[in-house]
């Protein structure tokens, strides 16, 4: 428990350090996620790659980063030369969003998730490290649990809002106290909207983003089984 307790006291400090708290203050223009300036941001990716033989512009994260927050985009290696100043929507200028990049193997390709996912994300952790343990309400997989949040001090059920159906998502954890968001609703129909050629053991997360400016931060990663349906990833 102690180590598990520690693991928490490092994760919320690495949060913290990277800039998940960010100002209270933020331009309702700051809050969009503006086409142009998505498009802005990719069309500067993709000249700094040219320019630099194939590097991308990201920062630094460790290996074990989750992929959809591991390819953060570094602004300060594309102003002033491939783009003047970073959108006024994202982080770095004090707005809400981190660009990222996804599949960088294949197709860099510039996308979205708002930072105010990780504030909701940390405060998990801050009343868990507070409370001395994670307490478990139900397990709806193997290694996946439902959080107890009465013991946690919320008086009201915390959902993250779907940026994909405005749905609203329930947060759920792990057996090592890792706090993620649950998508399966919306990948259930996100799958079943679409034929999709989908195997069991494929990482089905890329339905989501496909034809979407936002990644789906802090999931687990999902596959389908046997009836093409979605469920979570055995480790």
């Amino acid at each position: 428990m102690k180590r598990c307790l520690s693991g928490l006291c490092i994760m919320c400090m690495i949060m913290l350090l990277s800039g998940c708290l960010y100002p209270q203050e933020r331009k309702v223009e700051n809050q969009i996620p503006y086409e142009d300036q998505i498009a802005s941001v990719q069309e500067a990716v993709n000249k700094f790659q040219e320019k630099s033989g194939g590097m991308l512009p990201i920062k630094t994260k460790e290996a074990d980063t989750p992929i959809f927050q591991k390819y953060l985009i570094d602004f300060n290696k594309l102003s002033p030369q491939f783009l003047e100043a970073p959108p006024g929507n994202a982080y770095e200028s004090g707005g809400v969003f981190q660009y990222v990049l996804v599949d960088v193997e294949t197709n860099p390709t510039v996308k979205i998730f708002d930072v105010r996912l990780a504030e909701k994300v940390n405060e998990f952790y801050l009343r868990i490290q507070a409370q001395g343990y994670p307490p478990f309400k139900e397990q709806i997989a193997d290694n996946v649990y439902i959080l107890d949040q009465e013991q946690l001090g919320f008086k009201e059920e915390q959902y993250y809002v779907s940026p994909y159906t405005n749905n609203n998502l329930p947060f759920i954890i792990n057996g090592k106290g890792n706090i993620y968001v649950d998508y399966i609703s919306d990948l259930y129909q996100a799958v079943k909207d679409q034929e999709n050629g989908f195997s069991p053991g494929d990482d089905i997360r890329t339905v989501l983003y496909e034809d979407s400016p936002f990644v789906p931060a802090y999931s687990l990663p999902y596959t389908v089984d046997e009836n093409n349906e979605p469920v979570y990833m055995a480790k």
